[in-house]
């Protein structure tokens, strides 16, 4: 349904090496918080704050530690090609990572403030494979390899092709491999907007107790987060270890002995990134929900596949007081000179300048322009790639989407008609054309669309809210209660982006 881009402007990003403990000899990590992504609505605000109290720990318990904060492509490049440096046959090698996160191609990918993501192949190059980083270290000789991935939040990136899917995916790991994240394979989890993550408060609750093997330290971590999450969040670990290993070395737990362990290092200079605020205690359980089913519900029951070529329904009636139309910015969008000066825009358009028919380039920008509400900008855009292309299914898509949320209800369903017809089981446009149907009070057909996509994507939030919402509608309150459940518990954002549609 909605595809939003953001824009991205360079950072300062850093690479700081941390003093050794005296036992640092033969445990190295890496450990990164990338929380400045420019295509985010806002910084996060628990990945710096989190990688600083890992670092500490860590060089507590005789790591050799490296930490970066908010890094680059480059910046992370170089930050891994260090790590690999160090090793030695026998090394003990740890990744923390905490940003956002994508799979794809059956890979989990770590991304760097700088990425670049709008179609499959961008993935490859800007992200930092999961299992290509653990393969490395592996050839390099490390006996005991240990990713600890706090990146299971809902992310900008994957809302705009579908077919990256939310959360992370399993890594195929060599043998000596112990892996967790921070949820479940496939899930999300919002950012709490506190200063550090529950899944980081549990870890370094864990990793303090002395005696405990890191498989135990790392279970009793995921039983500590699913308790006081009251099961919304389940972190996921997978171990190929072939030997003990703790977290806190020596006998009986001690730590290594010295006088004092070393001051954690200065913060790297990033730019607006304010003092790390002091650690504030864990948040208190949420109350259990009632009618929400923490997992994803089952595939809905098959029913008839809506018709492709639907015919026009009538005028939609007039909204109801619930149902606000059009989004704010459906009219007067933002300002003009503002989106002209945004760096990626003006990229865009200078390809256009030289190219009018740069089909790629008016797609994005089109993109860009409706993530940002212009929507007017961005339907034009749209219009000048089917003038070229008038097969193109993801603008005709886009277009679709765009139309229904200024309230062009009668073009939009047209739009997304066609694009079905090009290509019947598009899930995007089925899930378009459902909110096309919502909001034009044809509930039935708008439950046969997302019906439709949930059959091809079970999880796909959209959806199954948008199939809740007309499911009330129809005379169904506990089905449709059902769905808004479940949908609010894969993203608790959703409730906020259908108001912006104009859905309540």
């Amino acid at each position: 349904m909605k595809i939003r881009f953001l824009v991205l402007l360079p950072l300062l990003a850093s690479l700081v090496p941390a003093a050794p403990s005296l036992a640092a000899s033969d445990r190295f990590a890496l450990v990164i918080g990338n929380a400045k992504y420019p295509d985010a609505d806002a910084p996060l605000k628990e990945p710096l704050n989190d990688a600083r109290d890992v670092a500490d720990e860590l060089k507590r318990d005789g790591f050799s530690v490296e930490i970066g904060e908010n890094l680059t492509g480059d910046g992370m490049r170089r930050a891994f090609d260090k790590l690999y440096g160090k090793i030695k046959p026998g090394s003990v090698a740890l990744v923390f990572f905490s940003g956002f996160g994508i799979q794809s191609a059956r890979q989990s990918y770590l991304l760097p403030i700088d990425a670049q993501i709008w179609t499959e192949s961008d993935v490859r190059r800007d992200g930092v494979s999961l299992e290509t980083v653990l393969g490395e270290l592996n050839t390099r000789g490390a006996g005991v390899k240990i990713a600890l991935v706090d990146a299971s939040r809902r992310n900008p990136f994957e809302r705009r092709f579908r077919s990256f899917s939310a959360g992370l995916t399993p890594v195929i790991a060599p043998n000596g491999t112990l892996v967790m994240y921070s949820a479940a394979l496939a899930s999300v989890v919002s950012d709490a907007g506190g200063e550090h993550s529950l899944f980081v408060q549990e870890l370094l609750k864990e990793i303090r107790v002395p005696d405990l093997m890191a498989e135990e330290t790392l279970n009793r971590t995921k039983m500590g987060v699913t308790r006081a999450s009251r099961g919304e969040q389940v972190p996921w670990i997978s171990s190929s270890l072939a030997e003990d290993f703790s977290f806190i070395p020596g006998a009986a737990g001690s730590r290594p002995s010295a006088a004092a362990p070393p001051p954690p290092a200065p913060p790297p200079v990033v730019a607006n990134n304010p003092p790390p605020a002091p650690p504030s205690p864990p948040p208190p359980p949420k109350p259990a929900d009632p009618v929400a089913a923490p997992a994803a519900p089952p595939a809905p029951a098959p029913s008839p596949k809506p018709q492709v070529e639907a015919a026009l329904p009538p005028p939609p009636p007039p909204a109801k007081p619930a149902d606000p139309a059009p989004a704010p910015n459906a009219d007067s969008g933002p300002n003009p000179a503002v989106l002209a000066e945004d760096p990626t825009i003006k990229g865009l358009t200078a390809k256009i300048a030289a190219n009018p028919d740069d089909v790629n380039a008016l797609y994005r920008r089109g993109q860009v322009y409706a993530s940002k509400g212009a929507y007017n900008l961005a339907i034009k855009d749209f219009d000048d790639t089917l003038r070229i292309n008038s097969k193109d299914v993801e603008a005709l898509n886009n277009r679709c989407w765009t139309r229904t949320v200024i309230g062009d209800l009668q073009g939009a369903l047209k739009d997304c008609n066609e694009a079905l017809r090009l290509r019947p089981n598009f899930v995007d446009a089925l899930d378009s054309r459902g909110l096309v149907n919502l909001k034009s009070g044809a509930v039935k057909n708008a439950i046969a669309d997302f019906d439709a996509a949930l059959r091809i994507n079970p999880r796909l939030t959209s959806s199954l809210f948008g199939r809740g919402i007309a499911k009330q509608r129809n005379g169904s309150a506990q089905e449709g209660a059902l769905d808004i459940a479940n949908a609010k518990a894969m993203d608790p954002n959703i409730v906020q982006e259908f108001a912006s549609y104009g859905v309540r």
